[in-house]
């Protein structure tokens, strides 16, 4: 071990023979011995050296051990310090203890190995204070450093949360637009399929909404009424099947081959449907469009709670848009008529429960007739809402009834309308309507 490294012991006292007596007895042991001869040298001493224990004498000339004790204490506070006296003056030990801080006294003539074991106590207590700081000092750094690393991590936690709430957003925008574009699909090929039967442009459309509207009323959940929907676009796809003259013929006209014939097409229809997954609960709709509350429906002959209310909106917007657009017998009904057939059917065709949800929808519709303004294509606006469907001269759907119409879609029609050579009329109302936008179909 180096003279640098040993415990260095400092002995103050104005008695040379002490000091030398001193360096005498701790010569053999592994400590460093400094001396002064009085306060003043000492403290020159101490801002020079370092130095881990202090031994005083109490009477010295010019600075008495009290007060260079206490100024020991005062600007090096973790070196140890003992007071060395040879008088029995209680109050000189009590000023040192008190001011000085000393951490104990040994007496004159002194038992020399009392006095080591005083000296190995006290370097003993600031080997274990110097320890103890260490050991503090590297658990504050350590702390410090663990708080660093746990706002960083909290840094990188909130920055990956923002990441991640913004994927979730755009993967939620682009599953909406796809969902949009699906229904958009739906809707494209239902109307394609009424080309076959000129003066049914928007027959599946009305279905769709009717069926979904009934479903709201009667609290069915979203799920359900996205079905719904899906099902009343495509209620028909089955008369795919049906040879031209009989897809125009209405039902009541038909001989018992031609309607047996008919009502075959809702299987047809499941069967198309049931290969797409997003469908398979639609296509179990659309293939009941002909049962009825009493059982005596087809094809399956379902039953009270067989018939589930779901599947009741889309028989019975089925029948009603029917009997409006004189699809079920030679001359088309009037809403009033319409309406009082779908009610003689509660508790036989419907439920009383799925008849007043119709009952209280039409009324509602009465109540609150759609507000609109007529406008020509070159007056459209982005901003306004399509408040009628927008049909081709094919009768083919263009826009749907609720499309909000931005910069982009206004220009589409500009641009189709001179294509085409059109003067176009649209219904529009305010921007601010309940309406969801349903489809675009670009022609």
């Amino acid at each position: 071990m180096s003279a640098e490294t040993l415990p260095s012991i400092l002995f103050v006292d104005d008695e040379p023979s002490i000091l030398s007596a001193l360096r005498r007895l701790l010569r053999p042991l592994p400590y460093r011995v400094l001396t002064a001869e009085g306060g003043v040298e000492a403290l020159a001493l101490l801002e020079r050296e370092p130095v881990d224990l202090v031994v005083s004498d109490m009477r010295m000339p010019g600075m008495d051990g009290a007060t260079f004790l206490e100024q020991v204490c005062q600007r090096w506070p973790t070196v140890q310090r003992l007071l060395l006296t040879g008088y029995a003056d209680m109050d000189a030990t009590i000023a040192a203890v008190n001011r000085g801080e000393i951490h104990r006294y040994v007496a004159k003539p002194w038992e020399d190995q009392d006095l080591l074991l005083a000296l190995r106590d006290a370097l003993s207590r600031r080997q274990l204070a110097e320890e103890n700081r260490r050991l503090l000092a590297l658990t504050q750094e350590q702390n410090d450093a663990l708080q660093r690393v746990n706002g960083q991590l909290e840094q990188r936690v909130r920055e990956r949360t923002a990441e991640l709430e913004q994927v979730n957003g755009m993967l939620e925008k682009a599953y909406a637009q796809l969902q949009d574009n699906f229904m958009l699909s739906l809707d494209v090929f239902a109307g394609l399929l009424e080309l076959r039967d000129r003066g049914s442009a928007g027959h599946s459309r009305e279905v769709a909404r009717l069926a979904q509207g009934l479903a709201q009323e009667l609290g069915l959940p979203p799920r359900d009424q996205q079905d719904l929907f899906a099902a009343g676009l495509l209620h028909e796809i089955g008369k795919i099947s049906l040879p031209d003259s009989l897809l125009r013929k209405p039902f009541s006209v038909m001989n018992a081959e031609e309607q047996a014939q008919f009502r075959r097409h809702p299987q047809v229809a499941e069967a198309a449907l049931m290969p797409l997954a997003a469908l398979q609960r639609s296509a179990r709709l659309v293939r009941a469009q002909l049962e009825r509350l009493d059982g005596k429906g087809v094809p399956d002959g379902l039953q009270g709670e067989g018939f589930g209310f779901a599947a009741q909106a889309l028989a019975l917007a089925v029948e009603y848009r029917g009997l409006l657009g004189g699809r079920l017998s030679s001359r088309p009904h009037t809403p009033e008529q319409a309406q009082a057939l779908i009610a003689g059917g509660a508790g036989s065709r419907y439920s009383v429960t799925v008849v007043q949800a119709f009952r209280e929808l039409m009324a509602r519709m009465r109540e609150v007739p759609p507000e609109d303004l007529c406008i020509d294509a070159s007056a459209l606006r982005a901003g306004m809402v399509l408040s009628r469907d927008l049909m081709s001269e094919r009768g083919t759907l263009l826009l749907a009834r609720g499309f909000h119409f931005d910069a982009q879609a206004v220009r589409k029609i500009h641009d189709y309308v001179a294509r085409q050579g059109l003067r176009l009329r649209l219904h529009v109302q305010p921007a601010d309507a309940e309406t969801r936008p349903v489809a675009l179909a670009e022609r």
